[in-house]
């Protein structure tokens, strides 16, 4: 389980807008604002250089971050990050604050073990991925750093779905009305290849559960 919390320092932004955020990134900084935890949002920069050392580590979606803004500590996770359309670098980001009792929405990526010995594979089938993470509701102190998939006994034609994890107390699936698939070893050839799942609608809006809500 996750038990790293990431640190970022950050300063006050007090012009918000279009312009000002470009003048922010000329700067070397990326604008970002905090909202939630029934307080105003609050609109801030960090240093380019931190956020995207963080960024191409991965995760950044996932872990609960120690947000220092001129001397006031927040806890929070990111929720949105904008990346720029070529250069795929991150050009603002939204922070969500975590307050005592909540869970936070996340996206935890998933990995997959033991292909060396999978049967499906060994007999010609092809890994189909349906879904390369998976977003759960967490508690702030158990967010999982990634689910792992063991393919060692997984024959072609089986699927792999999300009822095969094993999550700890607290740790739930977004989607809780079906099994959906995760995976599935499908044959080669024209009869090959695997639909995968349509996509998923009327997701709820919330990014904030309190404990027992």
């Amino acid at each position: 389980m996750a038990t790293e919390t990431l640190e970022l320092e950050a300063v006050a932004r007090e012009r918000v807008g279009k312009g000002a955020a470009r003048q922010v990134r000329r700067e070397g900084r990326v604008p970002a604002v905090i909202y939630g935890g029934k307080q105003e949002a609050e609109s801030i920069s960090l240093n380019y250089n931190d956020v995207w050392k963080m960024y191409i580590k991965g995760q950044f979606m996932a872990k609960v971050i120690k947000l220092t803004v001129e001397g006031k500590e927040h806890l929070v996770v990111s929720r949105d990050v904008q990346v720029h359309p070529v250069k795929d670098t991150p050009i603002h980001i939204d922070f969500l604050r975590i307050a005592k009792g909540d869970r936070v929405r996340v996206h935890i990526p998933v990995k997959f073990k033991n292909e060396n010995i999978c049967p499906g594979l060994k007999r010609g089938g092809v890994l189909n991925i349906v879904r390369h993470d998976i977003e759960v509701w967490s508690p702030p102190a158990s967010i999982p750093d990634v689910f792992e998939i063991d393919l060692a006994k997984v024959e072609i034609g089986e699927s792999i779905h999300v009822s095969a994890i094993a999550m700890v107390e607290g740790v739930a699936p977004v989607i809780e009305d079906r099994d959906f698939t995760i995976a599935t070893i499908v044959g080669r050839g024209p009869a090959g290849g695997a639909d995968e799942e349509e996509a998923e609608g009327g997701g709820a809006d919330a990014t904030q559960d309190k404990d027992g809500g």
